[in-house]
């Protein structure tokens, strides 16, 4: 044995997989594994796309819907599905990946198991800002009050750590979780002040604030569009850094990674994400806090497949999630925030009784 206590392997043998490692052989078989489910998930997703532009209180085949996608002739039902369930389809899929990517990245960054942009006002804060912008200020373009949005939710996550971390007993993921519900409660309280002394203004957003893919023009889906994409593609490219910082400060700076570069952009990917998801479609709980936790279930924590499986399955939960409240109370709907918290809630208190949360 070497000085280094390393066993030195004979000229042309392998040595063999290092000890508490997996054989070369099956991770590369758990790779592919999860390769094809990653592949498949897409596939469902792009299923779901086409179920959630036929399905609504005027019933469209989807030999309609093909035919309105690729030759449109200005009928009733081109026209309903071009003008509003297209964009509202396509909201939903970015809406999703980003509430269920941020809720990874702050589970991942905060090792918080509780971590959800809905749970610790993140949301709300966003929520400030844009009824902030179009309630006080008559500011309607989305170009602009986005930036409120994104001003919202750094704001509030800053003071979410702040009360949460406060005291001898420092941060804990329940500190931080009451500290999220009891500021976000706040911010919705003020919104909701707001929005009062302007009739127009709340009739305008009432469904707004309760979570919906219903409201926003195909405008605001297109405005938001490029804020969306950069925190996703932010997002997924911090995997590998995440993945160093998980075995702590020290450790991710011996393996090269920059700490406090991770967690700045870390934060300013979750900004973006947030803020553009909630000025699109309001503050909505859950997905964020859900996603993530079923993802880790089957891939564990290598954020390389956490990061991208939840960006997949999150827009199937939002979208499932859309298209079950129009269909449950048609001709009407139930509005997709309101399905969120329904689906969301168990979980929710499922993982705060448990003992042992999953390792991040």
């Amino acid at each position: 044995m070497s000085p280094a206590g390393v066993i030195e392997a004979a000229p042309g043998r392998d040595p063999g997989p290092a000890p508490g490692q997996a054989p070369p052989r099956r991770r590369r078989g758990r790779s592919a594994a999860l390769a094809a489910g990653l592949l498949a998930s897409v596939g469902v997703l792009v299923l779901l796309v086409l179920v959630s532009i036929a399905v609504g209180s005027r019933s469209v085949p989807l030999s309609t819907v093909v035919d309105a996608l690729t030759s449109p002739d200005g009928s009733v039902d081109h026209t309903v599905i071009r003008e509003l369930r297209v964009p509202r389809t396509f909201l939903g899929l970015g809406v999703g990946a980003a509430l269920g990517l941020a809720g990874a990245l702050m589970q991942s960054l905060t090792r918080n198991p509780l971590a959800d942009p809905g749970l610790l006002g993140v949301n709300y804060g966003a929520a400030l800002g844009v009824t902030v912008a179009l309630g006080l200020l008559g500011l309607s373009d989305p170009a602009v009050y986005v930036w409120f949005a994104f001003a919202g939710a750094a704001l509030s996550a800053v003071l979410v750590y702040a009360l949460g971390s406060a005291g001898r007993s420092g941060t804990s993921p329940v500190r931080l979780a009451l500290a999220g519900v009891a500021l976000g409660m706040v911010f919705h309280a003020a919104s909701s002040a707001i929005l009062r002394m302007d009739t127009a203004t709340f009739d305008r957003m009432r469904f707004w604030l309760t979570g919906s893919l219903a409201g926003p023009t195909p405008e605001i889906a297109v405005r938001l569009a490029p804020f969306l994409a950069a925190g996703l593609v932010l997002g997924l490219l911090l995997a590998g850094p995440l993945n160093a910082l998980a075995l702590g400060d020290d450790a991710g700076r011996a393996l090269g990674v920059g700490v406090g570069r991770t967690r700045a952009l870390t934060a300013i990917a979750v900004t973006l994400l947030c803020g553009s998801a909630t000025a699109a479609a309001g503050p909505l709980w859950f997905v964020g806090l859900a996603v993530p936790h079923a993802v880790r279930s089957f891939t564990g924590p290598d954020q390389r497949w956490v990061l991208p499986y939840t960006a997949v399955l999150s827009p199937l939960v939002l979208l499932g999630s859309d298209i079950v409240g129009r269909v449950i109370a048609a001709p009407e709907e139930v509005q997709v925030g309101i399905m969120c918290s329904v689906v969301g809630a168990p979980v929710f208190i499922l993982l705060a009784r448990r003992r042992r949360l999953a390792a991040l």
